[in-house]
């Protein structure tokens, strides 16, 4: 038996401690987490939040107590069932798989006589309001992907039904965001009340995490695209400063104005009660929203996701005066037919070919994961991959219309060596059982801690990794690779300070509600 084992007490019987080698950051946590608190667990991607779910299920079995393990999706719903079969010493039958694709009957049936289920949120939500499933007996629930236990979440609704039963919550996650309130929210939800947060410099986790090289590749835009945003800016700010001139927007130019301030401006014309007043708010608006998202695509897309978007627009049925009036517009029509133009001559952005380029150098022969934002932008990446022979694979979500057997088959593909470079829009990022790879390239920085996190932790998981951003000079990309950067410091803070908080007296007097404001 490894030493290590020998921690845990008891309960690590319970575990096929043959089959899998504990960190001592995992046995660290799961002994906190064995003490019954509330937990909150924040570890990077690929540093074993599954075994330390185990874990943690095993010390509650030892207890005479059921578990259950949910998860956001039924592709890593059944990934954690297959986990749990191989790693607990139980038998096998008492461990159930509960998704919607199975019948209530069925359902209620076996979630009767497991001992441990692996679950859908939606699925237990749904059978615990049905009475189809009860919490009496349970001593665990783990939530997988914890920070999307919030709002109106199914997560949600469990979490308060456990709380009720006295029934122990270990939230797990790679990032809970870096927004103060939204981390109140999900430590009120769980009812948190002991965190356990890891950084790869921590005296435990530094021995198991392989370095990683950081690096950023700026690029230029060219003169066309600069050609197609002149033209696209005054018709942009033009629909703007109506809306700044009605008093509904704080901008009058929209380079001045973050991408959420916009979204605000959405917010406050939903609220307007007078119907022609809103009706031209909203034309003015929708146009701003259209342009700029063509205008994003050109400046840190490409060439070819641009001249998609319009071709979407041209093939909407009904089209609405927006969209009517954005398709007849002459400087539009000019900056499209220059696009195809060159599109069709072989042009595309320079990113495209910067990253040919380093698919070709310096990730030469190594397996790779391209993340791009959108499917239009991925395809575009694909296709100019394969005209300079270097295959890949588009990995998208089912709302792109591949089913998950599909996707099953390109991550066996992948794992098996038959393609190098995996072009993955954000599926790829958590939820199903992609292997590790030995570099990750971000074709676009994103603003979000939360998928940045995990997008980077699926490289250099058991060897040297490589993290390469690219970045399209005076765009929002420079803007985003900031904000990102700040975020995952602030995220790291936040926690820091709720921890200290924790274990100070004035916690304790008040029993653990960080629902309210705290610092």
């Amino acid at each position: 038996m490894v030493p290590l084992w020998d921690e845990l007490g008891g309960y690590s019987k319970l575990v096929h401690t043959e089959l899998v080698e504990p960190r001592s950051y995992q046995i660290n946590i799961a002994a906190s987490i064995g003490s019954g608190r509330n937990t909150l667990v924040v570890l990077p991607t690929g540093l074993g939040k599954t075994l330390i779910a185990i874990l943690s299920i095993a010390k509650a079995l030892s207890e005479g107590r059921r578990a259950i393990l949910l998860a956001p999706t039924k592709p890593l719903s059944e990934q954690h069932y297959n986990s749990l079969i191989k790693l607990l010493n139980i038998d096998p039958a008492s461990i159930a798989l509960l998704t919607g694709t199975s019948g209530k009957s069925a359902r209620k049936e076996r979630g009767a006589n497991a001992r441990v289920i692996a679950a859908t949120p939606q699925t237990i939500a749904n059978d615990l309001k049905s009475g189809a499933l009860s919490l009496d007996g349970f001593g665990i629930i783990i939530f997988d992907e914890c920070h999307k236990a919030v709002g109106r979440y199914a997560y949600t609704y469990i979490a308060d039904e456990a709380k009720l039963k006295g029934v122990q919550l270990l939230g797990l996650t790679a990032s809970p965001g870096s927004n103060k309130k939204k981390i109140d929210a999900l430590i009120e939800t769980l009812g948190i009340d002991n965190i356990e947060l890891r950084v790869s410099m921590d005296p435990d986790v530094e021995p198991y995490v392989m370095d990683k090289s950081m690096s950023v590749i700026y690029v230029k835009k060219s003169q066309l695209i600069d050609s197609v945003l002149g033209m696209f800016k005054p018709i942009i700010d033009l629909h703007l400063g109506n809306l700044y001139h009605a008093g509904l927007s704080p901008f009058s130019k929209f380079e001045n104005m973050p991408k959420g301030r916009l979204i605000d401006i959405g917010r406050n014309i939903d609220k307007i009660q007078a119907r022609n007043y809103k009706f031209n708010a909203l034309f003015n608006y929708v146009y701003v929203l259209d342009l700029v998202h063509a205008y994003d695509l050109i400046s840190t897309e490409g060439l070819a996701p641009f001249a998609r978007y319009f071709e979407s627009l041209q093939n909407r049925e009904p089209k609405s005066r927006v969209v009517k009036s954005i398709l007849n517009n002459k400087e539009v029509n000019s900056a499209l037919s220059m696009v195809q133009t060159a599109v069709a001559n072989g042009q595309e952005h320079q990113k495209a070919f910067a990253l040919v380029e380093l698919l070709k150098g310096q990730l030469y022969g190594k397996t790779v994961i391209v993340f791009a934002q959108y499917r239009s932008t991925a395809k575009m990446i694909s296709d100019i991959l394969a005209k300079n022979m270097i295959n890949s694979m588009v990995f998208v979500g089912k709302k792109e219309g591949v089913t998950q057997a599909q996707q099953q088959q390109a991550i066996e593909d992948f794992r098996q060596g038959k393609f190098k470079v995996l072009v993955a829009t954000s599926i790829g990022e958590e939820g199903l059982d992609i292997p590790s790879v030995d570099a990750v390239v971000f074709y676009e920085p994103i603003p979000s801690e939360i998928r940045s996190i995990q997008r980077k932790g699926r490289a250099g998981r058991l060897k040297f990794g490589e993290v390469i951003t690219m970045v399209t000079k005076d765009t929002k990309d420079e803007m985003y690779l900031l904000v990102s950067r700040t975020r995952e410091k602030r995220m790291r803070d936040i926690l820091m300070k709720i921890k200290a908080y924790m274990s100070t007296a004035a916690y304790a007097k008040r029993n653990g509600n960080l629902g309210q404001r705290m610092l």
